[in-house]
């Protein structure tokens, strides 16, 4: 298939009232048309040739002849002495015809003038012009498919600016690519100019969008080793069916296809085809233009297998051997042509981690055919050893230069290493404060110097929030917040934070210093009061009021520890006649009434291996928590819990993750674990049971207890998503499995000693089964999880649908 082409042709007629340009865009031959102007334009003094045209010189001069003066007509707007600067000519020079066909060219180059005609007359050079008129408003007729304001920013001709022919065409082209990019092959353009008073001009672009040309067929050939439905899996390139009016990738893009080439090629040469190539890729628009069906011939070639690997080094202090252990290619392991680019970004990472800054890793490629095997030398060329000379910082507007140095893992005078300077880029990143950060090292002031260029864009950290929603959980919420995040541009976070609903009422200050002392040391202090009205659960409301400090610093860049302290004062409260002789309420539940002082220090251990902090497809990350209640207070127990996250990534849309958590909280001293120092289980923790509604009960009552102990574990399959992105949603699929329980026996028993029959503590396993479906809505995050429940006990409480706010996206 050819590619679109643009054609443009000038028509201007001599000593005429209209002046017209019409410029056909798309496959099609010239066209041509006329618009009327407003006020009749000033006659030009000869037809202005189109650009790039060769000037003609008018009132040709005989050979030789000098020039007195110099005469400049037809200027309006631009003053005679900016002519004669561009004009190559001065009083006093000898011209002849090519003397003056020079110059013509040379104000022609300009853009300023639409026409230029040079003569001697009795011994004066005679300049006559005609000015390119100024662009009154540039207007856009047809386009519907395409905004208006994103016409605008691909034209370059604007209000107020200098018409010329050549920019026209220009703009041609440039919508009718937006419009091929948008699918729609057939667009054309045609550009009028509309000629004002005061040489002045309205360039109207009329466009016929024309139909969106779809695929109709995608064709595979010579494939082998894999299906047709296999390869067109790889490609973004969709063939056209009526359901799929979300996509955009069912039209035909020159520039998708190419994409969809290479991508080809990452698929075949990353399972062993190191020889693979396509043939030819062939697009035929169809007789009705409405669709292009697509042909695709490929050669898989012959699977292939790494034969031997080596690294060759120019630099005795980069030894070879050592780098060829960090290569992750082994000998007789299948080819793949992502292994060979992880290679080199190991090699550059090592060169630069011990110093070379510049340096060139080369692998070449030694097939053979006879035994399929691809041997692979990595050649390593390096620099000198390169110091740091100095590290700029530009970009921060606001937040104070020892935040951005102080997440910097070089200074001035070290070595440079690139290892620290992606973890410095990294750390800045992490900090929430930048839109984007760039670091970039260059040549000093000397061949062993380095300068880091620090680049940020600084993004609003502050935030005012104002909410109201509805879950089923929680009915009808308020929530007001007030959080920054770089509090006086010092890195400091400051939230305070107030919500209402009808389950949990809330309010919180949280005041947190990253580098407390000045050391990598992230210190801070909590206050708060709550109350959780959990009646309809297990008839007590809770309510808490403290505070605390928490103290955290990184074991390495993959372990963090934090520890913490809180005092805080804890009251449960039942409903009036739910306890006493005539109530018949929990035992369990009546014995936990009243005010207790809870003082107590923990510490969380963080591990994260995964390959991405917010939305993982690799690796593992775990935490272990405990927390020591009985530094004073009238409280005392052990709470110990533990979870544990792995993430395999199958294709990029389909992520597997299997999670695991489990918790035990104990007395001592004697002390029993009271109500709301136990867990509970279900909603959002364990789907296809309400809050609280697993685990031991009291069933006279039907109040949930809490257990001492509960484990759960998940597997979940996140599914592709065939939306745009913009629409936020995300699903997967999920199957829960998990146990709670372990009351206390003193909660068991009745005041006989005998076995509490009211009291069932079963430890059974629970499961369920579903699909959650993640919404990220105008009003915030929304989690649909519709469910299954494939074991429980008789007086467990369970649901099939819940909708609640998410905490994680």
């Amino acid at each position: 298939m050819n590619d679109m082409t643009s054609r443009a042709a000038v028509r201007m007629g001599a000593r005429s009232s209209l002046l017209a340009l019409t410029v056909a865009a798309g496959l099609g031959a010239p066209a041509f048309a006329q618009s009327a102007p407003a006020q009749p334009a000033p006659a030009p003094p000869q037809a202005a040739p189109a650009d790039g045209a060769t000037p003609t010189v008018q009132m040709a001069a005989p050979t030789g002849v000098q020039i007195n003066r110099i005469v400049v007509q037809g200027a309006q707007r631009i003053d005679q002495t900016t002519v004669l600067s561009y004009l190559p000519i001065r009083p006093g020079d000898t011209v002849d015809a090519g003397v003056l066909d020079v110059a013509v060219r040379t104000l022609s180059r300009t853009g300023l003038f639409a026409d230029v005609q040079l003569g001697v007359q009795n011994g004066d050079l005679v300049v006559q012009i005609v000015e390119n008129p100024i662009i009154n408003q540039v207007v856009f007729e047809g386009n519907k498919a395409v905004s208006l304001d994103k016409l605008t920013k691909e034209v370059t001709l604007s209000p107020r600016g200098i018409y010329t022919r050549a920019k026209v065409q220009e703009d041609v082209g440039a919508i009718v690519e937006l419009y091929r990019l948008q699918g729609r092959i057939s667009a054309t353009v045609t550009p009028k100019l509309v000629q004002l008073e005061q040489n002045r001009v309205d360039v109207i672009f009329e466009i016929d969008e024309g139909p969106k040309t779809g695929i109709s067929a995608i064709n595979i050939l010579g494939n082998h080793a894999y299906s047709d439905r296999d390869v067109r899996g790889v490609m973004v390139t969709q063939r056209t069916q009526w359901w799929k009016f979300f996509s955009s990738n069912d039209n035909f893009d020159p520039n998708r296809l190419e994409y969809d080439q290479e991508q080809l090629r990452k698929f075949y040469t990353n399972r062993g085809y190191y020889d693979f190539r396509i043939v030819s890729s062939v697009a035929e628009l169809q007789p009705d233009n409405q669709a292009f069906q697509l042909t695709l011939t490929l050669d898989e070639g012959h699977k292939y297998t790494f034969g031997e690997v080596k690294v060759v080094t120019e630099n005795d202090r980069l030894n070879a051997a050592f780098l060829e252990r960090l290569i992750p290619i082994r000998s007789g392991a299948l080819y793949e042509s992502d292994k060979i680019e992880s290679a080199v970004d190991a090699l550059t990472f090592a060169a630069g981690s011990a110093g070379y800054a510049f340096v060139d890793i080369n692998p070449t490629y030694r097939a053979n055919p006879e035994t399929d095997k691809v041997d692979v030398t990595f050649n390593v060329s390096e620099g000198q050893r390169v110091y740091i000379d100095r590290i700029n910082v530009v970009g921060n507007t606001r937040t104070i230069d020892p935040v951005i140095r102080r997440e910097l893992m070089l200074t001035e005078g070290d070595a440079f290493n690139r290892a620290l300077m992606e973890r410095s880029r990294n750390n800045l990143r992490a900090l929430g404060f930048f839109k984007d950060v760039t670091i970039q090292e260059e040549r000093g002031s000397a061949p062993d110097r380095s300068v880091i260029n620090v680049a940020v864009q600084e993004q609003p950290t502050g935030e005012l929030s104002v909410g109201a929603g509805f879950s089923s959980v929680d009915s009808f919420t308020v929530n007001l917040g007030i959080s920054e995040r770089n509090f006086r541009g010092r890195g400091q976070n400051v939230v305070s934070r107030l919500e209402w609903g009808s389950l949990r009422q809330q309010i919180d200050f949280r005041f947190t210093e990253p580098k407390f002392l000045g050391r990598d040391l992230r210190a801070g202090f909590d206050l708060f009061h709550s109350r959780y009205d959990l009646s309809k659960y297990s008839s007590y409301d809770y309510r808490s009021t403290g505070g605390g400090v928490r103290l955290s610093y990184p074991l390495n860049g993959n372990m963090l520890l934090s520890t913490r302290y809180f005092l805080k004062s804890d009251e449960i409260i039942v409903p009036y006649n739910y306890c006493g002789t005539a109530g018949l309420g929990s035992s369990a539940l009546c014995d936990q009434i009243g005010s207790y002082l809870n003082s107590s220090a923990g510490y969380t251990l963080q591990v994260n291996y995964t390959n991405d902090p917010v939305r993982p497809t690799r690796g593992w990350a775990g935490s272990l928590r405990q927390d020591f209640a009985g530094i004073g207070g009238d409280v005392n127990y052990v709470k110990t819990e533990a979870d544990a996250s792995w993430y395999y990534g199958i294709t990029p849309k389909w992520i597997v993750s299997v999670m695991g958590q489990a918790g035990y909280v104990t007395g001592w001293n004697g002390d029993p674990i009271r109500i709301n120092d136990r867990f509970f289980k279900g909603g959002n923790s364990f789907r296809g049971f309400e809050t609280a509604g697993m685990g031991p009960r009291d069933l006279t009552t039907r109040d949930a207890l809490g257990g001492n102990f509960y484990a759960i574990g998940t597997v979940e399959v996140t599914l592709p998503n065939y939306l745009p992105e913009q629409y936020g949603i995300k699903t997967s699929l999920f199957a829960d499995v998990g146990t709670l329980g372990g009351l206390d026996d003193r909660y068991k028993l009745t005041s006989t000693g005998t076995t509490n029959a009211n009291i069932v503590d079963e430890m059974a396993l629970r499961a369920s089964a579903g699909v959650s479906i993640h919404w990220k809505s105008p009003m915030g995050p929304i989690r649909f999880d519709i469910s299954k429940v494939l074991a429980k006990e008789d007086y467990d409480k369970t649901e099939s649908f819940r909708f609640s706010t998410s905490t994680q996206f």
